[in-house]
């Protein structure tokens, strides 16, 4: 990796949304010629077969995070270092061009920000992630986009032509019904009223478009599951999904700190809700039950995303395209897709 000497101000771009003063960006950011791009999954939690990551790091600075701890492969911190210090794959649309061109590829659906957000600030002055959806295109693979990042409106141009070509869902993800949490939780990720205008953007233009609540935080964002999805279905989008928050060694540091800081009197009962849903645990770490929790609030929440689906109409039918490629891959990924 080369470090780059005097890194783009990630909000120098006309094309970040950001109300008010933006937050100081200190930043170390790294170059690197990455020696691939196009990453197999093998977990059965995990709704894609191949992923895409441009960026290491993220700067939305999520307290929550589950990738946090991959930063630690590259001998930096889960924590600040996760949030500053970024790994731009520059060649990373080459790579991706040069994967779809082997013989034995046959243009399986591509899942975006497997990892770290695709749409995080640096976006806007790299544009990695929208040279790599022109390859999509060009070939003609089919691809799903997981982003909070409103910057995603930028590629309107070549989402249409990539729908057109082979099909593209995008989820935009939206844990909390307004700013003010949202901002708390996710410092420097775009407002959550920008992320409902994305959705509506998307829709417009003919993208099958979806929210994700993700992660659902108990204690703190499962009553606001019935706003968000309304909101969601009302602005266009036709799909939904939902996911409970992990909390790794490396992560519950970083959470508990920052729901210490910005909101102290609810911190104990957040983590104890969380023990609840996690049958006295902070985390699981076992297959199946990473993402879900048990117990009678889950099984309330759970009910809870399902009937308000039902009555919206969101997951009503799958999209003939994509979705025939994961039919093997279970209801998870189906949904995804």
């Amino acid at each position: 990796m080369k470090q780059v000497d005097n890194p783009p101000n990630p909000w120098s771009s006309t094309h970040v949304e950001w109300l008010g003063e933006p937050p100081e960006a200190e930043l170390c950011v790294y170059e690197e010629q990455a020696r691939s791009i196009l990453t197999k999954n093998n977990s059965p939690d995990i709704p894609f077969c191949f992923g895409v990551n441009p960026y290491r790091g993220c700067y939305h600075g999520c307290a929550y995070c589950y990738a946090r701890p991959t930063h630690q492969y590259l001998d930096f911190g889960a924590g600040t270092d996760f949030e500053r210090k970024i790994i731009v794959k520059t060649n990373a649309a080459d790579l991706l061009l040069r994967a779809f061109e082997k013989p034995g590829w046959e243009r399986e659906p591509v899942a975006f920000s497997g990892i770290t957000d695709c749409y995080q600030p640096l976006e806007a002055s790299y544009g990695i992630t929208r040279k790599c959806l022109e390859v999509c295109a060009k070939i003609g693979n089919p691809v799903a986009i997981v982003t909070k990042g409103s910057l995603i409106r930028r590629d309107v141009d070549v989402l249409e032509r990539l729908n057109e070509e082979a099909g593209v869902h995008v989820y935009v993800s939206i844990p909390f019904a307004d700013d003010e949490f949202g901002w708390a939780v996710e410092p420097h990720a775009s407002a959550i009223s920008q992320r409902f205008r994305t959705i509506q953007i998307l829709s417009e233009a003919g993208i099958t478009t979806g929210v994700a609540i993700a992660p659902i935080i108990p204690g703190l964002n499962d009553s606001d599951v019935p706003t968000i999805l309304e909101r969601a279905a009302e602005l266009g989008a036709t799909r939904a999904f939902m996911t409970l928050l992990r909390l790794p060694a490396e992560v519950l540091p970083v959470f508990e700190g920052r729901i210490r800081q910005v909101m102290p009197d609810r911190a104990d009962k957040i983590l104890n809700t969380v023990r609840d849903v996690r049958q006295g645990k902070l985390n699981e770490s076992q297959f199946g039950g990473r993402m879900v929790g048990k117990g009678p609030r889950w099984k309330i929440i759970s009910k809870l995303f399902e009937t308000q689906c039902k009555r919206l109409g969101l997951n009503a039918r799958q999209g003939a395209g994509v979705a025939t490629e994961l039919e093997k891959r279970g209801p998870l990924q189906q949904r995804l897709f």
